[in-house]
Parts: structure tokens; sequence; C-alpha cells
């Protein structure tokens, strides 16, 4: 025991030296896993950042998408309903020209036959509607 403690004077400074540079190593490693995590915190942090980003720029789109489609709709169907109002219009129209015609016609030859002579030529705005067919003209 006594060949250890006359080591104790080269032995403790290297000892010392071991622990200080074993300090030192932990120590940077320490640093090292906590730069490594700090980075690949940031990278994860500006990934997710990224993804919402992306997923609040599709909703948008989306929801765009989704007000122009519901305009559009809400366009064809007063566009539909527009054209229906107008054909039914148009069918009245061509109801009431047929029986206005007839109606013509039959004054026509009422008025021919009580005056036996032919009936005075119709004017020029209605003498195509009334020569197309008819018992008066």
């Amino acid at each position: 025991m006594e060949w250890l403690t006359s080591l104790a004077p080269v032995l403790s400074p290297l000892f010392g030296m071991t622990g200080v540079l074993g300090g030192g190593w932990l120590v940077y490693r320490q640093g090292k896993h906590k730069t490594t995590t700090d980075a690949q915190t940031a990278e994860a942090a500006t990934f997710v950042s990224s993804v919402q980003t992306v997923t609040q720029g599709f909703t948008q789109l989306l929801e765009q998408q989704r007000a122009a489609q519901a305009q559009t709709l809400e366009r064809v169907t007063t566009l539909e309903n527009r054209v229906e109002r107008l054909e039914e219009e148009q069918r009245q129209w061509r109801r009431w020209k047929a029986a206005a015609v007839e109606y013509i016609h039959q004054l026509r030859a009422l008025v021919a036959n009580l005056y036996e002579r032919p009936a005075p030529p119709p004017p020029r705005e209605i003498a195509e509607d009334l020569a197309d067919d008819g018992p008066g003209g």
C-alpha cells in the first residue's frame, strides 16, 4: 500500500486530469445533444407551421370554391325560373294570338255576310298573321 501512496503525487494529477477531461466530454456531449434536440424541435416546428399554412390555404380555397358553386347554383336556379316564366308567357301570348286571329276571322266573315261584300283588307301590321290560315282571308 506504500507504493500506492508514493504514487499519489503522480496519480492525483492524472486522475484529476481524467476527471476534468471526462467532465468536459460529458458537457460537450450534453451540449451537442441539446443543440441537436433544439435543431430537431425547430425543424419540427417549421414543418408543423408549414402544414398549418398549407391546410389553411386549402381550407380557404375550398370555402371559396363552395361559395362560388353555391352562387352559380343560385344563378342557374334563378335563370331556370326566368326561362320557365318566359316560356309560360310565350304560351299565353300564342294562345291569345290564336284566339285573336280566330276572333278576327269570325268578325270578317260576319262583316262579309252582313254587308254582302268582302271585308275590308286588314292593316299591314296584322295582314301576315291573318293570311296564314283561316276562313276570312
